[in-house]
């Protein structure tokens, strides 16, 4: 039975999951056996492929990318807050799509993350997010009450802390799960930064040091920018902005850490008696300023040109510089063309997985979609889900087995068919842009109808039927998307 108040199941908060699209709650991890993953890389062509040993201008930033971009007011065509974000993983790790109900938790209770266990809350709530198959944590995601929010891999003059703590996935999913707005979102995001610190391996299962991390987060009134030393932070509200894996606030964050400002000047990052710059304070003095420039110029031009669509916001997560452009596969890890918004650096980092969302004023109004795109979004497709509804088995599978067996993988077919792009991309490129805009077309006249009738179904306050025609039309969607990847993979 669904709730006439909220539009959710009255009784998942007393069960666990049983949508086709959701991992089990106490299930935690998913093991991920895959070399590439789990062991450290040593070398990279200039083509991103297993090579000669590694320039020695390789570093730990090399490692790790993400892009996002949020805008709202007057940046955006119809005023409403719009979000976008690439996730740039290790190219063979798999990002399926999970979805979890809201429930209830008993008094005392703990929760197990990728590290650590923390005391459980209450009440969490249904959100739906990419999640790195291994890890218990989301790269980016919304929630029922419309709040958007994903992660980046920063660093600070403060070193990781070598003990186990939160990663930024973890705090991704935590802010989701108990945020019903921006705000409190970022609260609970900081809170936990300070209790727990972060640390622990966030690249694989283990193997690496980790990282600090800064978070867009957003609903349909209001967007933040949070950006974190070891246990310290600073925040500042923001009508758009854009984030990658440098620091960006600087005497303009209006909250932060009790201590941001007293740390800074007892470890000598900050000498001035004038506000604290928690860009200049706390960036590290060795950051290879190549690996954002591109990207963050792109950006630049998105939000400092016309209002923005979500439509633009596409087109974005697929830059590789120039319009149309394909990606600088050629260039030298040095040079700072290499490195775009949609991001080719195998076997360093590529986008795995992206996603992009205009978010409601009124969350309660439904239904609203989310777009989102496994591997690179410049070889594959944006499809709409929806938070009501079960999100199709196919999108949160992980791996499809070599023999075929098993729950088809849309992550693990997209995959495949960049891989095949990847050989010419100059001549595969158009061919696939061409394919997928036939899909397209279809999806969306498909879409703007069950929309219709859905949101006639929730007014007469039959929500059971909404909800089974979501889940319909995201199904029929996963087989056709699954169907054209492949009929597309042997075009190419």
């Amino acid at each position: 039975m669904w709730s006439a108040s909220s539009g959710r199941p009255a009784s998942t908060r007393s069960r666990p999951s049983t949508l086709p699209g959701a991992r089990a709650a106490d299930s935690g991890r998913v093991a991920v056996a895959e070399e590439s993953i789990r062991e450290p890389i040593q070398a990279a062509s200039n083509k991103g492929r297993a090579g000669p040993p590694a320039s020695p201008q390789l570093s730990r930033y090399h490692f790790a990318m993400c892009d996002s971009l949020v805008a709202r007011g007057a940046r955006t065509a119809d005023g409403a807050t719009l979000c976008a974000k690439n996730s740039d993983r290790r190219g063979r790790e798999s990002q399926p799509f999970v979805q979890y109900p809201a429930a209830f938790h008993a008094r005392g209770s703990r929760v197990c993350c990728t590290h650590v266990e923390i005391d459980q809350v209450a009440e969490t709530y249904r959100f739906m997010g990419h999640s790195p198959a291994w890890c218990w944590g989301l790269e980016h995601g919304v929630n029922e009450f419309g709040v958007a929010i994903g992660n980046h891999a920063t660093w600070s003059r403060e070193p990781v802390e070598l003990r186990p703590g939160m990663i930024g996935m973890d705090l991704v999913r935590l802010g989701l799960e108990r945020g019903r707005n921006a705000r409190e979102a970022l609260e609970v995001i900081a809170a936990l930064v300070e209790l727990h610190g972060q640390g622990g391996s966030a690249f694989a299962p283990e193997g690496d040091d980790g990282h600090q991390n800064s978070f867009s987060i957003a609903d349909g009134l209001s967007a933040w920018v949070l950006e974190t030393t070891a246990r310290g932070w600073a925040a500042r509200e923001v009508e758009g902005a854009s984030l990658t894996n440098a620091l960006t606030l600087g005497a303009n964050w209006q909250i932060g850490s009790r201590d941001l400002e007293r740390r800074a000047l007892q470890q000598g990052f900050w000498r001035s008696n004038r506000r604290l710059d928690f860009k200049a304070a706390y960036s590290p003095a060795d950051w290879p300023l190549h690996l954002t420039k591109r990207r963050q110029q792109a950006a630049a031009r998105r939000l400092e040109g016309p209002a923005l669509s979500i439509s633009d916001l596409k087109v974005w997560l697929r830059d590789h510089g120039e319009e149309g452009a394909s990606p600088n596969v050629d260039c030298e890890l040095s040079d700072p063309d290499r490195f775009s918004v949609c991001m080719h650096t195998d076997p360093l980092v590529t986008t795995t997985a992206s996603i992009a969302v205009r978010l409601p004023e009124v969350p309660e109004v439904r239904p609203w979609p989310v777009w989102i795109s496994f591997a690179t979004p410049c070889t594959g497709i944006f499809v709409p889900v929806y938070l009501d509804g079960a999100i199709p088995a196919c999108f949160a599978s992980a791996e499809l087995g070599e023999d075929g067996s098993g729950v088809p993988s849309i992550w693990s077919s997209m995959r495949q068919l960049q891989e095949k792009a990847a050989q010419d991309f100059e001549r595969t490129l158009p061919i696939l842009r061409a394919g997928w805009r036939e899909v397209e077309s279809m999806l969306d006249d498909d879409r703007l109808r069950v929309e219709s009738e859905v949101s006639a179904l929730y007014v007469e306050g039959d929500f059971d039927a909404g909800a089974n025609l979501l889940s319909r039309f995201m199904e029929t969607t996963a087989e056709r998307v699954l169907a054209a990847s492949r009929r597309l993979c042997e075009s190419i």
